[in-house]
């Protein structure tokens, strides 16, 4: 038996899909930040003790054809700005004004890279260029530079900084404080993409780099044979080797955009806007006529740069995104008390307000079953944190300040995805991820969406999705003015890169799908091949019983409608119901994981396959 597993890491939980033809187990942990690959192999472990009934991660890992992994840890690291400081080496004195540019541009600009700029003369003597790069590369590290993105007027240019560069300094410094040189990193036509290509995956490495190194070593003592897989922002996986740091940006969305195509294909619907609310960042994606939206040069936060990338807007609202007060208004994120120490109601020493929190305070959330009972909720700790930090500095009530926070947190929920929405009713929300089901009927009644879809699987859906991914390798070149000889010969040396990478991935060229593309860009004709090898893919089941049963209660809780009301509302768990199984709101639907809150006026239905189908009867 060959089983796959699909790890989606994310800033406060892990979570974990193991599969085998339509067989699949899940779990979740708590992600470790300190160290990545911890909370890897604890979610590993799990699994493996509801494979065998016991601990027993060896013949998991030995019965596992790949173990493909994605993180939203570069998303998070961008959305708070935490990584290195970097700095830029030029010899164009007007670059830090292009790539400025716009307002998004600017404060991105000034918040990675600030005055941490060295331009050297042009046309300098090697000697005195010698002498300007020692001079200018000791005084950006000197300013707090911890990497450094070399972007010259010329490929020419860089390739002789480089050699400057080897020679005038040690290797072990140059070790230390890498150097990236843009012209090499990426192929683009756009200078300002390809720069900033460059400066993000700068930004983006070291997240991805120390959870790798120690992840490959810790599989290495088991003797694992198949290589770790690098889950991409493009769909497709790699090998650690074959993988950049900027490609896993938002590639925990796409196997969530993955996963809501095969929903949209299984029930046939034709406008499926995802929202997938993990801990930090709440990630907004489309599928249409089941595409997906892809931008071939993809944008992140809106700079372009060099690479494909599905059409996925990540917001600082999640589930442990601060709610305070800044000048007497309630405000939530983009800051984040992440993993540790969590929401204040974990009882790992958080100081600050979630949404966690007021959940639990409002009664959605039941602090005994909380993660399928394996985290109890402390709601004390949840009530003084709240009380502080919100409710005291308003002047007024507790009860008033959650059902003002829940009211900013839905609101600012459907900002999020309000500029992605196609209004209509053929339009559904897909909603997952740990607190998209307990939020997502509130934010779509906002915005007039009738329509809200939430998969069994929706706590682990995007480590769900990465199981419809392949393993594939991409190339392009730019044949502008090429005669059809040179042509030939560019593809010949394509296809020959092809057949060395997909070795190293362990497949031979004449087991994959070959993918050539011949299109216009910026007036240039570009050549591009995709390799692919097929791994397997699950099936989703669609569609529900005509005919629907009443869903069977599995008890009561009270939750808090407004400041002054507390409504006894009915709960389902949702394993335990049967397809068609159908109720009206107020509800709490327990699922594998999560919880969904089903308001007043929402009906619910259990699909053939498990899911939990809402529709709102005010707007439908």
């Amino acid at each position: 038996m060959e089983r796959l597993i699909n790890i989606d890491n994310g800033g406060t939980l892990t979570d974990i899909v193991v599969g085998s033809g339509t067989d699949f187990t899940f779990t979740k942990t708590l992600t470790t930040p300190v160290d990545l690959s911890q909370c890897l192999f604890d979610a590993m472990t799990k699994a493996s003790t509801q494979l065998f009934d016991e601990p027993n991660l060896a013949d998991l890992l030995h019965s596992t054809r790949h173990i493909r992994y994605s993180s939203t840890q570069g998303t998070n690291a961008l959305v708070e700005r935490k990584g290195p400081l970097i700095g830029l080496i030029t010899d164009d004195q007007n670059l830090a004004a292009t790539l400025r540019g716009a307002e998004e541009k600017l404060g991105l600009f000034d918040d990675l890279i600030g005055n941490r700029i060295a331009v050297v003369a042009a046309d300098e003597a090697p000697e005195q260029l010698a002498r300007d790069l020692v001079s200018e590369i000791n005084r950006l590290t000197t300013a707090g530079a911890e990497r450094l993105v070399v972007a010259a007027t010329s490929l020419e240019r860089e390739h002789l900084y480089k050699r400057t560069m080897l020679k005038n300094f040690p290797r072990h410094l140059l070790g230390s404080v890498p150097i990236l040189f843009s012209r090499e990193f990426a192929s683009d036509t756009n200078r300002s993409r390809q720069i900033w290509s460059g400066i993000l995956n700068s930004f983006l490495h070291p997240t991805v780099e120390r959870f790798l190194y120690s992840a490959e070593h810790r599989l290495r003592a088991y003797k694992v044979k198949n290589p770790l897989l690098i889950y991409r922002n493009d769909g497709a996986s790699s090998r650690v080797a074959k993988s950049v740091a900027l490609k896993t940006y938002s590639s925990g969305p796409r196997g969530g955009l993955e996963g809501t195509r095969a929903l949209a294909e299984a029930y046939g619907l034709k406008n499926v806007l995802m929202i997938d609310v993990g801990g930090t960042t709440t990630d907004v994606g489309s599928v249409e006529d089941s595409t997906i939206s892809v931008d071939r040069r993809g944008s992140i936060q809106g700079v372009g740069i060099s690479y494909e990338m599905s059409n996925v807007h990540s917001f600082g609202v999640g589930g442990s995104s601060i709610i305070t007060v800044h000048d007497g208004v309630i405000t939530v994120g983009p800051e984040s008390v992440g993993a540790a120490p969590g929401p204040a109601c974990f009882g790992f020493g958080g100081t600050q307000a979630t949404i966690t929190d007021v959940n639990l305070l409002l009664g959605v959330l039941d602090p005994e079953t909380y993660l399928n009972g394996e985290l109890a909720l402390d709601a004390e700790r949840s009530r003084a944190v709240i009380t502080k930090t919100v409710a005291v500095p308003l002047g007024i009530t507790l009860e008033e300040a959650l059902i003002r926070m829940e009211a900013t947190y839905s609101s600012q929920l459907a900002e999020a995805f309000a500029k992605l929405l196609k209004p209509g009713p053929e339009t559904t929300i897909a909603a997952f991820g740990g607190g998209g089901p307990m939020s997502a009927c509130a934010a779509a009644r906002s915005v007039g969406v009738s329509h809200v879809l939430v998969p069994r699987l929706a706590a682990v859906f995007s480590a769900y999705g990465i199981s419809f991914s392949d393993i594939a390798q991409s190339y392009e070149i730019d044949v502008t003015g090429f005669t059809p000889a040179e042509i030939e010969t560019a593809k010949a040396a394509m296809l020959l890169d092809a057949s060395r990478d997909m070795f190293q991935e362990g497949h031979d060229i004449d087991d994959c799908e070959l993918e050539w593309t011949d299109l216009l860009e910026d007036g240039s004709e570009i050549l591009s091949l995709k390799a692919i090898f097929r791994l397997p893919h699950p099936v989703l089941e669609g569609g529900s019983p005509a005919a629907t049963t009443p869903a069977v209660v599995n008890g009561t809780r009270q939750v808090r409608s407004s400041a002054s009301q507390v409504d006894t509302v009915s709960v389902y768990q949702l394993d335990e119901q049967q397809p068609g199984a159908a109720a009206s709101g107020p509800a709490i639907v327990e699922g594998p994981f999560f919880t969904a809150r089903v308001p007043l006026g929402w009906n619910l239905t259990v699909s053939n396959a498990g899911d939990l189908l809402l529709t709102d009867n005010i707007h439908s």
